[in-house]
């Protein structure tokens, strides 16, 4: 058995590009067998497109680098809670496992709001583990909406 090992710094980095370019800093990595399939960041506002979280951007990469819509097997890093529609499409991949970081009491739908995973009408409910690297995605959320206000 190897020993766990966190991919949560390369989806924050991937946060602070989106940051950088204006978009709500969210990052998001998918990993398979320790190396990295895919990587974005949000791009709604680059994309007009309010589905371009960096979820969906990243499981649209990886979709199609394993060639499948399926992804058995490979695990999402992500810096903040996942929407309610980014659950249904992490649900339909079949991702194995949700690693995030900051919890989105507000427009989650893991732990919050919808809930996506525990309805009986979802078909594939990964593992969830929270608040890896939390801290440091709620910094650079908190800066990003303070930046914002002022």
């Amino acid at each position: 058995m190897t020993a766990f090992q966190s991919f949560m710094a390369a989806a924050l980095i991937e946060a602070r590009a989106a940051g950088a370019r204006g978009e709500v800093p969210v990052g998001a990595v998918i990993v398979r067998d320790g190396e990295i399939i895919a990587a974005a960041g949000n791009r709604t506002r680059a994309l007009h497109d309010p589905t371009a979280h960096a979820e969906v951007l990243a499981i649209r990469a990886a979709c199609q680098a394993a060639g499948s819509e399926r992804l058995v097997g490979h695990d999402l890093y992500v810096t903040l809670e996942p929407c309610a529609m980014c659950a249904g499409a992490i649900a339909a991949a079949r991702l194995a496992r949700v690693y995030y970081g900051a919890a989105d009491p507000k427009s989650g739908g893991v732990a919050h709001g919808a809930r996506v995973f525990a309805h009986p009408q979802c078909h594939h409910a990964p593992e969830v583990y929270d608040g890896i690297g939390a801290e440091a995605a709620e910094a650079l959320l908190r800066g990003f909406f303070a930046d914002r206000r002022s």
